[in-house]
């Protein structure tokens, strides 16, 4: 199982938080009180951080959250014999399979399940070697959706066009 998709009983306990002062909006409360939270997963020594809130308890979430997707984009599953079957055949999860309507994908990238999404699509696609046509029909959608949704987070479209510009592809680009 992915970390991004573990239940958090789980994933808790490979994590460390970490509390903290924080400059920013926020008044007097903010620069007295340790608010601020760093959370790293101790496995990856992968970090995340949340100080926009003013209580402790929200900014903890946060970070839970943003760990989650930095897990997802940053982690890659290993790959067992089953995961080699031509894109047809492949079978989505049930999670992915709930979210899909009319071969589109509806998450918000702010909604729970998004990071165990993320993650799946990514490690599909890193064993189809970055091919989209390849992965979108592994999970039932066009090339368009596909940049779509990994363009909701800027920073793994942008990792997929700096893998494609070393094998001399072209760029891929949102159309909105």
């Amino acid at each position: 199982m992915h970390p991004a998709e573990k239940p958090e009983g789980e994933l808790l306990k490979e994590l460390q938080f970490e509390a903290t002062r924080s400059s920013g909006p926020g008044g007097q409360h903010r620069n007295r009180v340790a608010t601020a939270i760093r959370v790293t997963h101790v496995p990856t020594g992968i970090t995340a951080m949340a100080t926009e809130k003013r209580s402790q308890l929200e900014n903890k979430v946060e970070a839970l959250f943003r760990m989650r997707v930095k897990l997802a984009i940053q982690v890659r599953s290993e790959l067992a014999d089953g995961d080699f079957i031509p894109p047809g055949a492949y079978k989505p999860s049930e999670l992915w399979m709930r979210r899909l309507r009319s071969a589109k994908m509806k998450v918000n990238p702010k909604h729970a399940d998004f990071p165990a999404l993320l993650a799946e699509v990514l490690d599909r696609l890193h064993l189809e070697e970055d091919d989209l046509g390849r992965t979108a029909t592994a999970f039932g959608i066009s090339n368009s959706q596909l940049i779509k949704f990994l363009a909701v987070d800027p920073s793994v479209l942008h990792a997929l066009n700096e893998r494609r510009k070393t094998k001399g592809q072209r760029s891929l680009r949102t159309g909105g």
